[in-house]
């Protein structure tokens, strides 16, 4: 049967461009017909996930920068212009600012998983790491856009989380100035911030695309923690994961829009629908919820310099565990001790951000140190020790096979 005319100009057009630019070539082989771990399960969604919320955020902040004013005496107001007056500019809004915890949602779960199945060991040491780095580079990202809708919690949140900078020795005070534009927070820091964010979100893009070719170098971990290296072992990207992300996708949306259009402030702060008013100290300033296991962090230490070191610390030293946790098995599937020093640090976590939450005194400020300590014990100490003492489970040979162990044990996470 011959190819109908329109359907010889399509393909033609596609081979016209695809031998002077091979786009169409490069997104078969990268998109399509990429070859994928047959076992991925659903925790695997949540890559893909980031990605797509990533372009949602830099289209609706797109859209909101055309309306924004980044002066201390218009922010506010524009902010509120935007929600009252601009065309579905509520919707928009309401996005974009459910979508900054979405998006710490999603990867906070991306990066549980990595933990859980060895993602970080060879050979995607470089790919965990730029995986941190996305992740610095989005709490700075979020930080900024917290500045600039100009209410109280804005204001605030701003004066002392850049006031931590000064606990620096030597070049504490200049860093912080510089920050300002001045000797307080006041329109230079606004107009800073407002720069600042709207550049980050493609800056983290470049290195989403470098986290990306060092994924396609080696290939996606799988629940096993094993290498794809029988026949059978691997199948193409599309279908298969296409209709599995499309169904994380759809879920995802359900959820994002019940925040949005039921309970769109969820998420924030009442003070911060007060104007910025530097006289008027907050009675509690706490950052948002995905800053405050970090929060915590900060303030379970008496002395600010400390504070300041261990926060950053707690980021920085999620790169190391590539060589912190030497043990050659990857998936905790097999390593019944590390499975359960996950599930405690886990919980340790989420304690941590409940106390970053509480006012730092009483049993919130005992349990933050308590729990402070323990997190760095548990990279430090624990996950080395584990080195040496842990027996892990017999590996299978094949992705399509599971080992005696886990066959007894049921284990289908």
């Amino acid at each position: 049967m011959s190819m109908p005319s329109s359907e010889k100009k399509k393909s033609g057009f596609i081979q016209w461009v695809d031998e002077r630019l091979p786009v169409f070539t490069f997104i078969n082989k990268e998109l399509v017909d990429y070859p994928t771990p047959r076992n991925l399960n659903y925790w695997w969604n949540f890559g893909s996930l980031a990605g797509i919320v990533l372009v949602i955020m830099i289209l609706t902040g797109i859209f909101l920068a055309m309306f924004y004013t980044p002066h201390v005496d218009h922010a506010f107001n524009s902010v509120e212009r935007i929600m009252r007056e601009v065309n579905y500019g509520w919707l928009i809004r309401y996005i974009h600012m459910n979508g900054a915890s979405i998006f710490f949602i999603v990867v906070y779960i991306h990066m549980f998983r990595g933990l859980y199945y060895g993602s970080y060991k060879a050979p995607r040491e470089l790919l965990w790491i730029l995986g941190v780095v996305i992740f610095l580079l989005m709490m700075a990202t979020a930080f900024m856009g917290y500045v600039l809708p100009w209410g109280q919690m804005s204001y605030w949140g701003a004066t002392v989380i850049t006031n931590l900078f000064s606990a620096i020795p030597i070049i504490g005070d200049p860093i912080v100035t510089w920050l300002w534009g001045g000797f307080s927070v006041a329109n230079p820091t606004l107009n800073r911030f407002f720069a600042l964010h709207y550049l980050f979100p493609f800056l983290i893009v470049g290195v989403v695309f470098l986290h990306l070719i060092a994924l396609h170098q080696h290939g996606s971990n799988n629940p096993l923690g094993i290498d794809a290296k029988k026949p059978g072992d691997k199948i193409p990207f599309h279908p298969y994961y296409t209709v599995k992300d499309l169904l994380g996708l759809g879920v995802l949306l359900l959820v994002w829009g019940t925040f949005v259009f039921f309970a769109p402030n969820f998420f924030g702060e009442p003070d911060n629908y007060i104007p910025a008013d530097p006289l008027i100290t907050p009675e509690h300033i706490v950052p948002e919820w995905y800053f405050l296991p970090y929060y915590a962090i900060l303030r379970s230490v008496p002395d600010k310099l400390g504070g300041v070191v261990l926060m950053f610390s707690a980021v920085f030293i999620l790169t190391l565990m590539p060589w912190l946790d030497r043990s050659p098995i990857r998936s905790a599937r097999f390593r019944p001790l590390y499975k359960i020093l996950f599930w405690i640090f886990l919980v340790n976590c989420l304690i941590l951000g409940w106390v970053g939450s509480q006012k730092p005194e009483g049993l919130p400020l005992i349990l933050g140190r308590i729990a402070t300590v323990y997190y760095f014990i548990h990279f430090l100490g624990l996950v080395p020790l584990l080195n040496r003492i842990e027996r892990p489970q017999p590996l299978p040979d094949s992705l399509q096979k599971k080992s005696p162990s886990v066959e007894k044990s049921g284990d289908c996470s």
